[in-house]
Formats: C-alpha cells, structure tokens, sequence
C-alpha cells in the first residue's frame, strides 16, 4: 500500500507522545514493505526529536517549496481571545488558519505522493483532506485521547469528518461510546498503542541503596501535574530517607518550571527530588526505577505509563484520570487514589514500605501489557488500512 500519514501539527523538535507514535508508525509501515510518507504542520524547522526512516519522504506544509508561512497577527489576537472563555471557539481559528493558508499545499502534496489510504492524527487534518478538499482516497481517524472532548473542545465544523472517515479507530473500548452516541453513521474500530516489550526488567526485589519513583511525562502544569507528586511525597521524604524521586519530561512553561524548584526547595527536597529534563533513553530510566507516578488530568493512552508497566513496574495514578484508570487495576498492579495529594501519598506509602507487594504488582503489570505487542498492534492496523482501501474499491 501506499500510506500518506497526516499528523497536521508539530513535530521539530518534539517529544511529545505524539510525535513518538507518528514516527513508530510510520518506521513500522515501512518495514513492512509499504510506501510511506509523512505530511505535517510546523511553526519551525530542522530535525524531528524521534528517529525516522531517512527514506521516507517529509512534506511540511508551512514551509513548502520555499514558502514560510506565518500564522497572521490578527488571527492569534482573535484565538487569544477566545481562548480565555471559550476552548472550542479558539480551535476554529486554527482550522480557519489552515482552510485559508494551507490547503493549496495539502492538496499539492496529496496529487505528489498519490496515497492509496490516509492515516490522519487529528479531527482537524480529517476536516481539510475530507470535507474542505473533498478527497476520494480513503481517510482512516486516529484518535489520541477520550473521544468525549470531541464533543467538548473539538470545533463542531470537524465532526463531519469523523463520520466521512472509512473508519475511526479509538484506543480503548470505552472511547467507542460517545462517537456512536453522537453521530450514527460513525464506523470505529480499538486498536491500543503499541508498547515495547521489554526483555529486561526492573529489579524490583534486588536490596539497594536508593529506590526510585520515576515521573516521565512533560511537566506541563495543568495537564501532567508533576507538582502533585512533589507535594505527596513531601509528606513522607522523612520516613523514607533512601528514596527518591525522578521527574523526567520537557519544560513546558518556565514560570511552572521554576514553580517547581520553588516547590522542592520550600520542602527541603533538593537531595530527594531531581528536575532531570528530557531523555533518549527511557526504557534505562525506567530500568532503574522501583515506582512509577504518574499525575495527569487526563490521558488517552499513556506511553510512558504502558512502557513503565512493560518494564514491570507497579503503578499509581488518580481514579478520575481517563486512559490510566483503564490501565491500572487497582490493587492488582498498582493504585488508583482519590484526586488530591494525601491519597497519592498514602497510595505510594503502601508500595514504599512493601517490596513484596512491589514486586507482586510488578509482574501484573508486566502481563497486562502483553495484549499490547507491537506487532500484534501493527498487524491490527495493516488490516484496517487494507480493509479501508478494499472497501472504497468496491464502492467505486
């Protein structure tokens, strides 16, 4: 097959989840046998954060056939705006952005590389290929995260898309509800991320000097809340002298980051917890570590925290977080706790002070992942782009 990947924002320099799973994606497919390309949406230039096939052929339509498209003042003025009450009506300046700046060069690329099925990354890429340039080429709708916000916080002009799409796939079962609750001619299909299984593990048993809780998310101030973590564990830094905390992602804001040193400084942590920044080498992280945290408003499928399990770490995070309350059984392989920092804190107590109980939840954790293998993932999607292609064939 020949497979255009549409993710239509950034990926210079961008660690996000992501910008790991486009570049997965599209290596895999690659493999494979198929023809890639990758059409994206860049503010900047210069080199993606996550390797990729140098063979696959890289379209950024905001700096096109020596073009460098800026997004006009009175547009951000306008999404700014809009942004300080309303997050659905600031997203529709994005899609009015690229309806007006954008499209030439999208519909450019798609003539060029002549795809027999899109893999698009977002609503809004969705909406230009399937309702502004009315594409005939099958369109296959990832998801990244609860489907619900598409209702919420996506503009109302993509929900179209998602029903024009030849499917739309989802990353857990319960993200399957509100699409069909909401628009009736939606097709979906579950397909999870794809997570490494890791054929080292954690030592989670092994006597050592210091154990650590391991954080690797941005530290993104209302999203991620890396702060929750330092202020549980502030509580039990003192009965635990031999522990630390790691906190592993890319500044997201340097007035929260500074929040951060702030934090650690004013709880007299400076020898327990570490600001790490970012790394390329997360599994040995991870390795290293005896506890996983991780804090998050929300999540779709956490990487980080499907990576940390497949390492065979036990697990905490909040009960209210979507993605990770479906990843985490609670009491089998790790905890889910009430919102706030007292229940993390008491969640983590439990796991500090029981190696056996560590170890235990470990092991689950390592199993609950097995469903996720790489190539079982891939082999799922290599079968929804073949069934999507065969299905526009016939209908033609």
């Amino acid at each position: 097959m020949n497979i255009l990947l549409a993710n239509l924002t950034k990926m210079v320099d961008d660690s996000g989840g992501m910008a790991k799973v486009t570049c997965n994606f599209a290596d895999e497919m690659k493999k494979r046998g198929h023809q890639v390309s990758l059409v994206y949406s860049d503010v900047q230039t210069g080199k993606f954060y996550y390797p990729i096939n140098p063979e696959i052929p890289l379209y950024d339509i905001r700096h096109y056939k020596g073009q460098s498209i800026a997004y006009p003042w009175y547009l951000k003025v306008k999404r700014e705006f809009y942004r300080t009450f309303d997050k659905q009506k600031a997203r529709t300046v994005n899609d009015d952005f690229a309806a007006s700046f954008l499209l030439d060069n999208l519909q450019d690329v798609l003539d060029a590389v002549n795809p027999d099925v899109i893999v698009s990354f977002q609503p809004a890429a969705s909406k230009m290929l399937l309702c502004d340039l009315k594409t005939k080429i099958p369109v296959v709708t990832m998801s990244h995260g609860p489907t619900s916000d598409y209702f919420t916080i996506y503009p109302k002009d993509e929900l179209p898309a998602l029903e024009k799409s030849a499917v739309c796939q989802v990353l857990l079962p319960s993200y399957e509800r509100p699409l069909h609750e909401h628009l009736k001619n939606v097709k979906t299909v579950v397909i999870g991320n794809a997570i490494p299984q890791y054929k080292e593990q954690a030592d989670l048993a092994a006597k050592k000097d210091h154990y650590k809780i391991i954080f690797v998310g941005r530290l993104a101030k209302g999203h991620k809340r890396p702060h929750l973590l330092i202020e549980a564990f502030a509580g039990l830094a003192k009965d635990f002298p031999n522990w630390t905390v790691e906190l592993w992602g890319a500044v997201d804001g340097k007035a929260y980051y500074k929040e951060l040193q702030m934090l650690i400084r004013k709880h007299g942590l400076g020898n327990q917890v570490f600001l790490k920044g970012t790394t390329d080498n997360v599994p040995a992280v991870l390795k290293d570590g005896d506890i996983f945290v991780i804090t998050s408003a929300y999540e779709g499928f956490s990487l980080s925290l499907g990576e940390a399990m497949s390492m065979g770490l036990p697990a905490v995070g909040y009960r209210s977080c979507s993605g990770v309350n479906e990843l985490i059984q609670d009491g089998e392989n790790g905890y889910l706790c009430a919102e706030g920092t007292e229940p993390l804190a008491q969640s983590l107590k439990k796991l500090m002070e029981n190696v056996r109980l560590r170890v235990k939840f470990g092991k689950n954790a390592r199993n609950k992942m097995e469903k996720y293998k790489p190539a079982s993932i891939y082999n799922q999607w290599e079968a929804v782009l073949s069934n999507s292609l065969h299905t526009e064939r016939e209908n033609v």
